[in-house]
């Protein structure tokens, strides 16, 4: 299998070679030139470790990987790192209703899923390519992905990371966890902005062909640790696979039967693998996917219009408050019959103007979606639901999927027996989370945040918060995205 570029169907790569790059070099995404069909035995599949449901999937993806190059990778990333041997777990809640638990990594969020692999995949590509070039990682994060990429690339020989956060705009845990991360070739600055200034200025540098060539004078070159790379974005196609072979190895559903996936959307990275996952053959009958106030997606699916011309909103799910959702350029370039030209028009009036809209035959393509929008409100009341009722404790994230799944499934236009893609620990947003359930958390410290939570909850402290707030902070820095530029030549030299 080779991947294309979304810009140009001609420019072609081999995995490893879009896994260096990252973005591609004309200013497009990397898509599978096609999709691999499996022989799903769930008889045999039910019984499969994540690592090994890992390799089964990732195997065609990777086809420039030998069976023990993938295999070394898989192992060094799933490994004590999860608090759980089963890695992603999938947990009861009610009749037909489940969550996938994506938090059991060392950053208590879903980005840990695929960012433990990663630096091994991006290691082996440079090996597989005899590319001995320095590699610059250059990261736009809304709270998760940079205290996940930071963890994965701390330290890697041949690697320099570079994160860039909206200040103001991720929780005080968010925040805590990256500023403290250790490694000599880490680097986290806030910008003052939102998380789009941050990702539109990420991808004005890859594409900035002067700043590219001054890394290849040097042997180093940028490369990504967002979804944008498909290194980042295959991985997660993993866990829809095992959800539902758990699910049948659980005697949940039968195998064979289609269940839906209610997805917390807002880069559409985490849902796009769904897709790709049902382009691949898993059973799936609908993806939801669910926004919080910011609802440009949700709007784009009611009417095919995509408009970011609107104000940004910060939620208490701060990892959603996104209006440019990098990743729907690719579902749109297979919207669009894979036309390149027609894409890049899109991409343009996008950039331009603000917006772009879709035929009605194009907007056909994505029968498979629903899509719904939960207001701060209703988060709230969604946590608070579902606590009373199970004594089920989820993250400000989650509960915006668990409300969109009940809405469409009250409407009857989800019916399938659901899984709530759970993307972080409720340790991760803990005021907002003690907020919801009713507990005059505003006054309280952090610590005492926490200590409460663990309190209701009965969940103990992951690993990733021990220590935590006692953490010395490692980085100090703030600028404006006009000088994001200069300080990434500065690493650079």
């Amino acid at each position: 299998m080779n991947y294309k570029s979304t810009r140009n169907s001609k420019n072609i790569v081999t995995p490893s070679q879009a896994i260096l790059q990252g973005l591609a070099t004309d200013g497009g995404l990397y898509v599978p030139e096609s999709f691999p069909s499996f022989d799903l035995n769930w008889e045999i599949l039910s019984q499969y470790t994540y690592q090994e449901m890992a390799h089964f999937i990732l195997k065609p993806f990777l086809s420039d990987f030998s069976d023990e190059q993938l295999k070394r990778c898989i192992e060094l990333a799933y490994d004590n790192k999860f608090d759980t041997e089963v890695i992603a777990p999938v947990v009861d809640i009610d009749v037909k209703h489940y969550h996938l638990e994506l938090f059991h990594g060392s950053t208590i969020a879903f980005k840990d899923m695929a960012l433990s692999i990663l630096p091994h995949l991006m290691k082996t590509s440079a090996e597989i390519n005899n590319n001995y070039n320095d590699i610059l990682i250059l990261t736009a994060t809304s709270g998760d992905t940079g205290k996940a990429a930071m963890a994965g690339f701390s330290d890697v020989p041949g690697t320099k990371i570079i994160v860039f956060y909206p200040k103001g705009g991720v929780s005080s845990i968010q925040e805590q966890q990256m500023l403290t991360q250790t490694g000599d070739n880490t680097h986290v600055v806030s910008i003052v902005g939102n998380f789009d200034d941050a990702q539109t200025e990420v991808k004005n540098l890859f594409n900035d062909s002067v700043l590219r060539d001054e890394l290849q004078s040097s042997d180093s070159q940028f490369s990504s640790a967002n979804s944008m790379n498909i290194g980042r974005l295959v991985p997660q196609i993993v866990y829809y696979f095992y959800a539902y072979a758990q699910l049948v190895k659980q005697g949940k559903i039968d195998a064979g039967s289609e269940i839906d996936f209610s997805v917390p959307t807002g880069n559409f990275g985490n849902i796009l693998a769904g897709y790709y996952a049902k382009r691949s053959g898993l059973p799936i009958g609908k993806l939801l996917c669910a926004s919080n106030d910011n609802k440009v997606l949700y709007d784009f699916f009611q009417d095919g219009e995509y408009n970011r011309q609107r104000d940004f909103i910060l939620t208490i799910s701060p990892s959603m408050d996104i209006l440019v959702s990098s990743n729907l350029e690719r579902l749109v370039y297979h919207a669009v019959n894979e036309d390149s030209e027609r894409l890049s028009d899109l991409m343009e009036q996008l950039d331009t103007k603000g917006h772009y809209t879709l035929t009605d035959e194009e907007q056909a393509h994505f029968s498979i979606f629903l899509s719904d929008y939960v207001t701060e409100a209703q988060t709230k009341e969604e946590i608070n639901i579902v606590y009373r009722k199970t004594g089920y404790i989820m993250d400000t994230h989650t509960a915006v999927a668990s409300r969109a799944w009940r809405n469409l499934n009250q409407e009857g236009l989800s019916t399938n027996p659901a899984v709530i893609v759970s993307t972080a620990s409720p340790y991760k947003f803990p005021e907002a989370v003690l907020v919801a359930l009713g507990v005059e958390a505003e006054t309280l410290t952090d610590q005492e945040l926490l200590d409460k939570l663990n309190e209701l909850s009965n969940i103990p402290y992951p690993p990733a918060i021990e220590g935590l707030l006692e953490a010395e902070r490692l980085h100090d820095t703030t600028i404006e995205v006009s000088d994001m530029r200069e300080f990434v030549r500065s690493i650079a030299k």
